[in-house]
């Protein structure tokens, strides 16, 4: 293999698995309803990738990356909703849900909200257009077509991101029995409200590196 696909490979791992606002959405929708929420959620962050490879290919991600307007509204509505998302949460907390609701919390509604979360808050994250449109192209073979490269690369970084999101959702699930006792889950809701909140804060004074 390549030693450019092989330095890609572990840099992407290790960005993929670093906590930030994708894990902290999937792990409070796995313990708000179990395992299939947080695949919902991973699928609409799989999703949001998808979206950022072809902006990246057609050049706007590029764009969105050299010009600070750009840069600056989309990092706004991004925090603005990762802050949305962290109120509803604290204002939720400790809410008793009943067994048929996390049963069936799965359907087509559930999953249409729960996906459209997931994307949301990775397109809205102006740091994934940076990686594809500063990162990624770094590692295009010289010589090579950029296109091709370029789609080999992104599933690559797709191919890490299922598999980490979804391990990732099976371990939080694993351990969502403990973690949704009533005192317990009240605790949980409160500081992944709070993550979320803290999050978004963060995106919405962060700067370009």
């Amino acid at each position: 293999m390549d030693h450019r696909l092989l330095v890609f490979a572990g840099v992407a791992t290790l960005l993929t698995v670093t906590p930030g606002v994708d894990m902290a959405l999937v792990a409070r929708n796995v313990l708000r309803g179990g395992l299939g929420d947080g695949l919902c959620t991973s699928a609409g962050v799989l999703s949001g990738l998808v979206v950022w490879a072809f902006l990246s290919a057609v050049g706007i991600a590029a764009l969105v990356a050299a010009s600070t307007a750009a840069f600056t509204v989309l990092k706004l509505v991004g925090a603005a909703y990762l802050i949305y998302l962290g109120v509803r949460t604290l204002l939720s907390a400790g809410r008793v849900v009943s067994a048929s609701t996390t049963a069936h919390s799965t359907g087509s509604a559930a999953f249409s909200s729960l996906y459209r979360q997931g994307l949301l808050s990775n397109v809205l994250n102006p740091k994934v257009g940076l990686f594809y449109a500063t990162f990624l192209p770094q590692f295009v073979e010289p010589g090579r077509s950029v296109l091709a490269w370029t789609l080999l690369l992104t599933g690559i970084h797709l191919t890490i991101s299922i598999v980490w999101l979804a391990t990732y959702s099976w371990l939080v699930a694993r351990a969502r029995e403990t973690l949704t006792r009533p005192r317990v889950r009240r605790a949980l809701d409160r500081v992944t409200g709070s993550v979320l909140i803290a999050l978004g804060v963060r995106l919405a004074f962060e700067r370009r590196a």
